[in-house]
């Protein structure tokens, strides 16, 4: 097992031995160690296939991506992208191009030939983790956990993505292959599947009900995309049916598979795309590749000291790459790992050798017939098993019978109906035409003893572009040499062996065994004229074309072309340069199913099928490019012409007669060939070893002299370079300190330029700090200035707004002073009346007192001159008139204060009127003032009536105790004259009548304020009402006055009259606060 360093090389091979030959599968281990820190590597994180599968790249965590060719041995760097990728794609329809998903979860597109940038696209949130691209190349899916997008590879634009919800998330959406199906995995085990174009649901897997639950992880799907496997969280397996749309199967895995990582099927070129066998990365990082149909552990891969952590299987099938844990990469060999799975099933002949009960060695071959199985039968009948006798074959017909059950007659009426063996059964058919013994011993034996010295140099002779198939040749033909010396002197041997080496590259002992039998029966009696062609070989085949088409003939003898032009080329590549490998096959199925001769009359049958362009060419440059290049012919009328020449060539010339019948290779070793001149082999093999050793020789002593020359070119170039070296470290010091004064000096010039910087960087700042601060200033010129500006619209807004509100406030100060004057008027006719209203009381309380003296005076008079009627009528109007002649006085007195008072208010209330007019034009404040003087002048007029009502009341109470006074004594009188007032009481009445009619008809009396006193008829009991009156002493007793109802009715009066100025000074005070309520408020404050 090799181990290949790349380190910090962009390209170099990954391996430098020889092939290596696969041990435990393991073709070579890849890693890569990082310069910068001794012992570190840098860990590979994904890997990718192209469509071919013999190359794929590798992005590590550094950001470097590698492609590697498995096939050329050669790897190379070709993108350095500074960051970790998540995922790698390579199957995009332009072959070169490859995609990348970065861990800054975007993806970008490279060139890996020219190693540009080709697109950068961008749209997931989170981290890709998967990149599946459609077969045609055309579209590509990125997946991550939130989201998956789908783009177009042509445009590199995104033409749609998928949502979904984050307690749901998304494990895997990729396309199936070989259609335009896509498939979406959810974290819920839910699996859908979309029409690529429409995006259109075409149908859901059902989640399976009966068992646990996988959560599944992982997901594959076969080449042919019906059969996909999942699986997840468990050691069970889910394989569906993608057109049944059903579980086929559950898988159980080991018990120490606890959890799936990844599932990837093993591609097989004979399969179809159904791929049985499915590869399981377990957590344990071991890989198990498992027959899914027979459940059979194959083999795996991977161990838990070196884990795999991913995997990728080429598309061919040939290759497995893995991550290891530790950051390499392992290439495995997918035929080494399956060759105890593909070895070959038992022959179904056997051969038996064995001694009889006489003694006598005899072979005998056991026929096996058709395996017999037993029939389904019943319980109560048993099985039988016929055995038929062993047929023996007709002796003529042993020569026909093949190993495998195969018959040669009917296999060449197969060549004669198709031409040719089916290509799928071709190796089988010639392994058991050839009868290969298969001696595996023997061969590793051969193999063995490594390259033969003949063959060291094969590359430079014989260059191949690949280097496996250069391997394999050269092995090859070493093992021959090793078996026989004349092989490792033969020239032409490669040529022979090539066309089998590449036929049969993957198993080599089947390659060497054909090449040995071709060469035992075939190529007889080649190698008797070495080192010389095979004259006699020629000349047969010159004899039997002398016999067939002598003008062909005559034609090559005329040109000088002998047979060692026209016939040698031919054999010696056994055609391989002349025929495609379609027609090189068709041909040697017909060479190996017939007699060795069969190939020699090829060759006379292919020169006469291109006989006319023979005959047209006459240089010999143009036969010698003629037969070593493929020319255009029908191969089947070569095959058909060689049957020909086989049937009508006379027996004397027929090569049949000259070459043996076909042997097969002996079974345990092979034979020993010495069939060539052996003096000629082992004198050229002696010479060849004496000039190996002489070339040894001089190989070793030009190496003394060369290491001798070396060492003392080394030497003196060691002394030169230490006087070399001394000269320039004096040269270096000399420089060293002229370069410190030069950097004196431009440090100096520096210091003063960063000094001179400096200032000029302080006079800058200085300078932008100036010009800031002007520039501050006048922002706050202009602020303010904007400040003022907006004050004054401001100021003017308000002045208009005063003005208007003055002059709104004029017009309802004329409103308020019309509604003043109105109440003003009003009030005065409310005064009026309560003046009128006074008034009248007053009236009527004067004339009441002035009845009530009078009616005293009278009583008083009658009780003391009741005997004169005439002198007390006379007193009784006289009285009468000076009481009239007091009240017309006193209502004069009143009258004539009324009208100062009133007077006096008109005063009061023209200046009010002129300082409210002089007011409206100033503040509120004035009109408050206005209305407050208001306020105290209606509270002086009403403090003036309460305080002359309070005199008046105490004036009513002076007259009323004074009337009490007098009522007593005029009641004690009365009872004294009781007697006599009843005999005055009916003269009297009469006159008291007629002078009531006469007062109230007088101008000069109360203006009949004081209502008509009602007659007081004399009760039941006798008493008499003292405020009667009348005009003889009989009618003094019938009228009586209540003077304690009057009395009452005065202060009723009173408190009505109090109640209204209040309600008055109410009133306006409400007004006034409708009126103006800001002004209200102030004066009340």
């Amino acid at each position: 097992m090799q181990t290949t360093d790349i380190g910090n090389k962009e390209d170099g091979k990954i391996w430098y031995r020889a092939a290596p030959s696969p041990s435990y599968g393991v073709i070579v281990n890849i890693v890569r160690s990082v310069a910068a820190h001794s012992g570190k590597t840098a860990r590979f994180l994904q890997v990718a296939f192209d469509t071919t599968g013999e190359a794929f790249i590798a992005g590590d965590h550094l950001g470097n991506i590698y492609v590697f060719d498995i096939s050329r041995n050669r790897f190379r760097l070709i993108q350095k992208t500074g960051q970790a990728c998540t995922a790698l794609a390579f199957n995009l329809r332009r072959t070169t191009e490859y995609l990348v998903a970065l861990a800054d979860y975007s993806i970008k597109c490279f060139d890996k030939d020219t190693k540009q940038l080709v697109s950068w696209m961008r749209g997931h949130d989170c981290a890709v983790s998967s990149v599946s691209v459609h077969s045609s190349g055309r579209y590509a899916i990125t997946c991550s956990a939130d989201t998956a997008q789908l783009w177009d590879l042509d445009t590199f634009q995104r033409k749609r993505k998928l949502n979904v919800r984050q307690s749901v998330g998304i494990q895997k959406v990729f396309f199936l292959p070989l259609s335009n199906t896509i498939l979406s995995c959810f974290n819920d085990d839910s699996i859908f599947a979309w029409e690529s174009d429409t995006l259109f649901c075409k149908y859901q897997l059902p989640v399976p009900q009966e068992g646990p639950r996988l959560h599944y992880r992982a997901f594959a799907v076969t080449r042919d995309g019906r059969t996909l496997a999942a699986g997840g969280r468990s050691n069970l397996l889910h394989l569906w049916g993608l057109e049944s749309r059903q579980l086929l199967r559950v898988v159980q895995m080991p018990p120490k598979v606890r959890t799936v990582r990844q599932l990837e099927f093993l591609p097989d070129s004979f399969d179809g795309g159904s791929s049985q066998i499915l590869g399981v990365l377990s957590q344990e990082g071991i890989m198990r590749f498992i027959n899914i149909q027979t459940c059979k552990l194959l083999f795996d891969i991977g161990s838990i000291d070196d884990a795999i952590t991913s995997v990728a299987i080429s598309p061919s099938g040939h290759h497995i790459v893995t991550v290891m844990d530790s950051g390499g990469l392992s290439i495995y060999s997918v035929q080494a790992l399956t060759q105890e799975v593909n070895k070959p099933p038992a022959p179904l002949v056997k051969v038996v050798t064995g001694t009889n009960a006489d003694g006598s060695g005899l072979k005998v071959k056991v026929w096996s017939g058709g395996v017999q199985r037993p029939a389904r039968t019943s319980g109560r009948r048993g099985t039988t098993k016929v055995l038929r006798p062993t047929t023996t074959p007709a002796p003529d017909d042993k020569e026909n019978e093949l190993p495998e059950g195969l018959n040669k007659k009917r296999l060449q009426g197969l060549l004669q109906a198709f031409g040719e063996f089916p290509a799928k059964y071709r190796i089988f058919v010639w392994r058991s035409l050839l009868r290969l013994p298969e001696n595996h011993a023997a061969f590793n034996s051969l193999m063995e003893k490594g390259v033969h010295s003949a063959f060291l140099t094969l590359h430079q002779r014989y260059p191949i572009k690949s280097q496996k198939l250069q391997r394999g040749l050269e092995r090859v033909l070493s093992a021959l040499a090793h078996w026989s010396a004349i092989f490792g002197e033969t020239e032409y041997l490669p040529l022979v062996a090539f066309p089998f080496v590449k036929l049969f590259q993957n198993n080599r002992l089947i390659c060497f065994e054909v090449i040995a039998t071709v060469i035992v029966n075939w190529c007889q009696h080649w190698f008797e004229y070495f080192p010389n062609p095979p004259l006699n070989v020629l000349s047969m085949v010159e004899n039997v074309l002398a016999h067939h088409d002598k003008e062909l003939l005559q034609h090559l003898i005329h040109c000088g072309i002998t047979s060692q032009l026209y016939v040698w080329p031919l054999l010696e590549t056994l055609f391989s340069e002349v025929l495609t490998r379609e027609e090189w096959l068709k041909l040697f199925d017909n060479v190996f199913a017939n007699h060795p001769s069969f190939l020699l009359l090829a060759v006379v049958a292919y020169l006469t099928c291109c006989r006319a362009p023979l005959l047209l060419c006459n240089q010999k440059e143009d036969f010698e490019y003629f037969f070593h290049h493929r020319n255009h012919l029908d191969l089947s009328g070569v095959v058909k012409e060689t049957y020909r020449l086989m049937d009508v060539t006379p027996a004397d010339i027929h090569p049949r007669g000259m070459l043996s019948d076909f042997e097969p290779l002996t079974r345990g070793q092979y034979p020993v060939f010495n069939k060539y001149p052996t003096f000629i082999v082992e004198h050229q093999s002696r010479e060849r070893e004496r000039i190996r050793q002489q070339e040894v020789e001089y190989l070793r002593e030009r190496q003394m002299v060369q290491e001798m020359q070396s060492e003392v070119v080394r030497r003196q170039a060691e002394d030169q370079a230490w006087y070399t070296q001394q000269e320039l470290l004096k040269d270096a010091e000399e420089q060293r300190r002229k370069i410190l004064l030069e950097e004196e000096c431009k440090l100096a010039e520096q210091r003063a330029r960063l000094a001179a910087l400096k200032r000029e960087l302080k006079l800058k700042e200085l300078q932008l700090i100036d010009a800031a601060r002007r520039r501050f200033l006048k922002y706050q010129q202009d602020q303010k200035w904007a400040e003022l500006q907006r004050l004054d619209d401001e100021i003017h807004r308000k002045m208009a707004a005063r003005d208007q509100e003055t002059a709104m406030a004029v017009q309802d100060m004329e409103v308020r002073q019309m509604a003043i004057d109105a109440q003003r008027r009003l009030f005065e006719q409310q005064l009026a009346k309560e003046q009128e209203r006074v008034t009248q009381e007053v009236k009527a309380e004067v004339d009441v007192r002035r009845r009530r003296a009078e009616l005293e005076e009278s009583t008083f008079h009658q009780l003391l001159h009741a005997d004169t009627d005439i002198n007390l009528e006379a007193k009784k109007v006289l009285e009468e008139s000076m009481a009239e002649a007091q009240q017309l006085s006193a209502d004069t007195d009143w009258q004539a204060d009324i009208l100062r008072r009133l007077e006096r208010a008109d005063a009061d209330r023209e200046r009010h009127q002129q300082e409210l007019a002089r007011l409206n034009k100033d503040t509120r404040d004035k009109e408050e003032q206005l209305l407050q003087v208001m306020k105290e002048v209606e509270g002086k007029k009403w403090e003036d009536v309460v305080e002359k009502r309070a005199q008046l009341m105490e004036e009513k109470e002076a007259a009323t105790m004074s009337q009490s006074r007098r009522s007593a004594s005029l009641y004690k009188e009365m009872e004294e004259k009781e007697q006599h007032l009843d005999r005055l009481r009916s003269s009297q009445d009469e006159s008291l009548l007629r002078h009531w009619e006469l007062n109230a008809r007088s101008p000069c009396s109360t203006r009949g304020l004081l209502q008509k006193p009602a007659l007081v008829q004399t009760q039941s009991n006798g008493n008499v009402c003292l405020n009667n009156t009348s005009s003889s002493s009989s009618s003094c007793s019938s009228a009586k006055f209540s003077l304690d109802r009057g009395r009452r009715e005065l202060d009723n009066k009173e408190r009505e009259l109090l109640q209204d100025v209040r309600d008055l000074r109410q009133k306006i005070a409400a007004r006034a606060k409708n009126a103006d309520p800001f002004t209200y408020s102030a004066s009340t404050q």
